[in-house]
This record gives C-alpha cells, sequence and structure tokens, in this order.
C-alpha cells in the first residue's frame, strides 16, 4: 500500500491551480511508493476556516491508514488548527508546514480564527512537526518562522535563503524528510 499524503493549498484567487505545482513536485520527489491527494478546499477566494477543516476530515475519513499531513501558506495554518482543535480522523505520520503565516500574538493579529494561546497542548502527543520558510517570502513574513519555533520547541526547523513564498514550486527538501520520518516510522 503507498503512503498517504494530504496537501491543503494556499488561500486567495486561484491558489489551488498555484499550489498543484507544490503538490506535483512532492509527489514527484517523493517517487512511486507515495499517493500525494490535494483536493480544492472550499471558496478559496474567500476561505473560511470551519469550512476547510470539514473538508480536511473528510478527505481524512477517505484515505487508508496512517497519513502525511502537508499543508502550504494558509493550508499550513489550517491544518495546525485543525490538529489543535479537533480529534484526526486517522493517525498522523507527521505535520509539514511551508510558507505558514502565524496566526495571533506576534504575527498577523486577527480576532476570528486566532490560533488558541494554549493551541500546541491540543495537538497530538508525539506529533512530528517540520516547519519551512524562505527569507524572501513576500507573503508570510520569515518572522513568522521564529514565533512557530517559540511555540513548537521540538518542531524541526529549515530556512531557505533566495525562496519567495512559492518556494520556486520545489519540495524536494519536503520530500526526504516525509521520506527520513516515514523511514523511521518503519523501524520504529
Amino acid at each position: 500500500m503507498k503512503s498517504q499524503v494530504l496537501f491543503v493549498h494556499g488561500g486567495g484567487q486561484g491558489a489551488h491551480e498555484e499550489d498543484k505545482k507544490l503538490a506535483t513536485s512532492l509527489e514527484d520527489a517523493l517517487g512511486i511508493g507515495y499517493e500525494v491527494r490535494s483536493p480544492k478546499m472550499p471558496n478559496e477566494d474567500s476561505p473560511e476556516v470551519e469550512a476547510w477543516k470539514v473538508r480536511i476530515s473528510e478527505e481524512l475519513a477517505a484515505m487508508d491508514g496512517e497519513v502525511v499531513l502537508v499543508g502550504h501558506s494558509l493550508g499550513a495554518f489550517v491544518l495546525l488548527k485543525y490538529l489543535s482543535e479537533e480529534e484526526p480522523e486517522k493517525p498522523v505520520a507527521g505535520l509539514f508546514l511551508v510558507a505558514a503565516p502565524y496566526v495571533g500574538t506576534g504575527g498577523w493579529e486577527v480576532e476570528e480564527g486566532a490560533l488558541r494561546e494554549d493551541f500546541v497542548s491540543g495537538l497530538p502527543e508525539g506529533l512530528s512537526v517540520f516547519l519551512y520558510h524562505g527569507r524572501e517570502d513576500e507573503v508570510a513574513p520569515f518572522e513568522h518562522l521564529a514565533l512557530y519555533a517559540e511555540v513548537l520547541p521540538r518542531a524541526t526547523i529549515r530556512e531557505f535563503d533566495g525562496r519567495g513564498h512559492q518556494f520556486d514550486e520545489d519540495l524536494s527538501e519536503v520530500a526526504l524528510d516525509i521520506q527520513e520520518l516515514q523511514g523511521r516510522n518503519a523501524w520504529s
């Protein structure tokens, strides 16, 4: 059976289409042992977090076995919010967040939809979290990575020079981390 990966795209007009390049890059780098699902999230032009969380639940319910979750931009934030507030439908092998905006104190300060102050306590116990951010990100400021690193001290942090928000449409480093984590889990 192939390892299951759910890729959640960012928000905004045309985000699913734009992020398809990232999902394809990930699937190509992972190889034939993986299946990457990249569904179009509801109302991507004007996203509602709760509607996206429902769609994530539906996608997870349709997948087999343990899953790897990968999110880009708003998709990364929503996956983190989902895992900290909901009981996942399936066991989660790892959470990989690419260019994630920090929504809360110090980041994008919005009243509705921000992460709870204690969101880390709601994450599945022992969850492996990986954060990737480019220094030239023109959408989610690079400083948001430090905010996540502070509240997720056990997370693996990957910083990239010369990468903007779309990561040059290359998620090969994410694929390597997924393969390493999956290999480590296979022997534990």
